[in-house]
């Protein structure tokens, strides 16, 4: 089968691999059909080895090359003697996360912040920038007839974004500021106005990304960079500034903004990943006595949840959607289109099997 495998730092080989097969009585092999790209992927391609395992990985044993692919739906094609949740033939959206289920965290029902964590595409066998993969059968949810494999391919990120709002703890009626129009900016934007909040501001310099997020409709887009943007952001809050910020553009420029911009007692949580450590105005977090949130990951339950909203067409995550390629393209017209400051791409979908759209 053909697989895109990272072997270092600007090295993704479109290779041609074994089929996986099935071992343990809860392993699950499935035909990918759609794989998003992902932020990790990305950080990982431009300055890697970050996550990725250059020695065994304690939990899975597994080292580089890595096939990549770590947000995907697929069709379940053999199951273990020991699987129930699901059957051959059922679509699935896919929960990546690999948790040894012993350590503090898991035995608590943490197990996104289980000790040895690891995940489908980053740090284990397969993954899902591949036609097929094997993972356990907590891993695999099931798609009703009305959400799309497309859509099912967001899922994954879907949580990520929903899992950052919800620490941030957004009530019915506030106002929500999201710092950056990534794909998970773009996705919390979404989650926010589908939970409650009663209004969302997009903050985003890249002019490209700005129109994007502006064209979805979710909220007013502002460029924090440009002069009036905080005598803007007061006018839309009655001069008090926004209830809570979620934090998605991983940078200090990103994270000042959502401190300056938060009212006093508001909650900002950082959802987007940092690379190096930030600058932190602490003088100002303590002057506005804000809640200041970190958020990794998503709870590993999250999963029906999120398809449920999908579903009932409160959380139309297919609109993050810019891009569909094949697996072959998936240097070319995905991750270098993507690590380009400049990109006009917001979340790129990569055909791997047989999906539909």
């Amino acid at each position: 089968m053909l697989a895109a495998r990272f072997h270092g730092q600007h090295d993704i080989r479109v290779e041609d691999v074994p089929t996986p097969t099935p071992s343990a009585p809860d392993d699950i092999l499935v035909e990918v059909h759609w794989c998003g790209i992902c932020g990790t992927d990305l950080h990982e391609y431009a300055v890697g080895p970050i996550v990725t395992p250059t020695t065994p990985h304690p939990l899975t044993g597994v080292t580089l090359p890595q096939t990549l692919g770590h947000e995907f739906s697929a069709t379940v094609v053999e199951i273990g003697r020991d699987v129930r949740d699901v059957a051959v033939g059922d679509r699935v959206a896919i929960m990546p996360a690999i948790v040894c289920g012993r350590c503090y965290f898991c035995r608590r029902g943490q197990g996104h912040l289980c000790l040895v964590f690891a995940c489908t595409g980053l740090s284990a066998e397969t993954g899902g920038l591949a036609q097929f993969a094997v993972v356990k059968e907590y891993q695999v949810a099931k798609l009703p007839d009305s959400v799309s494999d497309l859509e099912g391919a967001v899922i994954e990120p879907a949580a990520v974004a929903a899992y950052g709002v919800d620490r941030a703890g957004v009530t019915g009626g506030d106002v929500v500021l999201v710092t950056g129009a990534g794909p998970i900016g773009i996705l919390s934007a979404m989650y926010a106005a589908a939970v409650g909040a009663g209004a969302v501001i997009v903050a985003e310099p890249n002019p490209n990304r700005a129109a994007l997020a502006a064209s979805l409709d979710i909220g007013e887009v502002l460029d924090p960079t440009a002069p009036g943007f905080a005598e803007r952001l007061l006018d839309l809050t009655d001069g008090i500034g926004v209830d809570l910020t979620v934090e998605c553009s991983g940078t200090s420029p990103g994270l000042a903004t959502a401190i300056s911009s938060t009212r006093r007692a508001g909650s900002v949580v950082q959802t987007g990943l940092h690379t190096k450590p930030a600058q932190l105005d602490a003088m100002a977090l303590a002057e506005k006595d804000l809640s200041l949130h970190g958020s990794w990951c998503y709870r590993l339950t999250d999963w029906p949840r999120v398809i449920r909203m999908v579903a009932a067409g409160r959380y139309p995550v297919a609109r993050a959607v810019t891009a569909q390629i094949d697996l072959p393209d998936v240097v070319s017209r995905g991750f270098d289109v993507l690590v380009d400051p400049q990109g006009d791409q917001l979340k790129v979908l990569v055909r791997s099997g047989g999906g539909t759209s």
